[in-house]
């Protein structure tokens, strides 16, 4: 019987333990970066402790739903900022209950860009971005309701530098409210995509035009966030294939190659990259792509993401196409997702309409864990 217990864990990469920098991951699960609209007034809520706890497990990573670098980052109802004193301090406590079922927690820092409206913005000013150009109002995170969009105000090339810095802050924030890391933003349309793609881009200072110029931006604040806290707390999310938001490159494989190859010289711990094959953040196609390339380009630990199940995650593991398999919805309505992995069981069906509302417990923490009393 024994012998077949361990052929049967053989079998799945995913339960393998893994070394990340200085962190011993005990297996390649990890919690995916989710909004969840629940921290009201941008403050993060008690009910988080619960929320996050549940998902954490000993060697685990966890990242932390996005939060805004500062007051002109938003474009979401309720999501949990991390620049001011307040926000850190209602932080700790949820930190702290991750940590202490030993879990490693990284927070996703974030700044969304066009992709908000003037009511979200301080004195109803316009979103800032890297153009002018501005957002087709559209269905935003499965909401019914359009989305409407305020016509952004291109940020000028002095101004680049103090977003840069409100990023930097935002990190030195993470690190005090007690967060083992932080992952950058740089994915899905938002502030740093709006750079990164010539489908948006079309600036004609250093921040634009060739792809050197385009994925400077990105670069300034990894290198801004890494002299901060340091390269071994330090990750960033990329989706060179993505068209969310409206958000398309001419070249998306050149894109991720780049930026890949342009971060080993800051030698952060991760990059963590959404699969070619998630058009739209919501569904899975046929897709042509591979995040292969980008693999080969990094030295750090990979971690890929996008429609993965226990069977196809396994699979890129084992083939060694990632080092880290980051599940969202999924894991969103099985906060036990690690044991179902393990006992191959049957998995919990996840509600969208309960994704971004704003109870406390309903879709959030009411998902219910597997009877293991026998």
């Amino acid at each position: 019987m024994a012998n077949k217990t361990v052929e049967k864990q053989e079998k799945k990469p995913l339960l393998t333990p893994y070394k990340m920098g200085p962190f011993e991951l005990s297996h390649r699960v990890v919690l995916a970066p989710l909004t969840r609209s629940r921290s009201y007034g941008n403050v993060p809520q008690p009910h988080a402790i619960l929320y996050y706890s549940q998902r954490a497990t000993n060697g685990g990573l966890l990242i932390a739903e996005a939060a805004p670098v500062s007051n002109t980052a938003k474009g979401y109802p309720d999501t949990p900022g991390i620049w001011t004193q307040e926000q850190v301090e209602a932080w700790k406590p949820i930190v702290d209950a991750v940590h202490d079922k030993g879990g490693i927690f990284f927070c996703q820092i974030w700044h969304v860009g066009r992709v908000s409206n003037a009511g979200y913005q301080p004195d109803g000013q316009p979103p800032i971005s890297s153009s002018n150009k501005e957002l087709i109002p559209q269905m935003r995170n499965d909401i019914v309701d359009a989305a409407l969009f305020t016509p952004p105000r291109r940020l000028s090339t002095e101004e680049v530098p103090l977003v840069v810095n409100d990023f930097r802050l935002a990190a030195r924030n993470a690190i005090e409210a007690g967060f083992d890391g932080v992952e950058i933003h740089g994915a899905y349309g938002y502030l740093i995509d709006q750079f990164l793609k010539d489908g948006v881009n079309d600036r004609t200072d250093k921040y634009g035009g060739s792809l050197e110029n385009r994925c400077r931006f990105a670069l300034e604040i990894v290198d801004a966030i890494v002299k901060e806290t340091g390269a071994d707390k330090v990750g960033i999310r990329l989706s060179p294939f993505e068209d969310y938001m409206q958000s398309v490159d001419s070249n998306p494989e050149a894109l991720g190659v780049y930026m890949a190859e342009s971060l080993n010289a800051f030698n952060i711990l991760y990059c963590h990259m959404v699969e070619p094959r998630m058009k739209n953040v919501l569904e899975k196609v046929d897709c042509p792509h591979s995040l292969v390339p980008m693999r080969k380009a990094f030295r750090g630990a990979f971690i890929s993401t996008g429609g993965y199940d226990m069977e196809d995650g396994n699979n890129t593991v084992a083939e060694n196409r990632t080092d880290l398999v980051a599940y969202g919805r999924m894991f969103l309505a099985n906060p036990d997702l690690l044991k179902r992995f393990e006992l191959t069981a049957p998995m919990n069906n996840y509600n969208r309409d309960t994704f971004y509302t704003p109870h406390s417990v309903i879709g959030y923490t009411d998902y219910p864990f597997l009877d293991t009393s026998d």
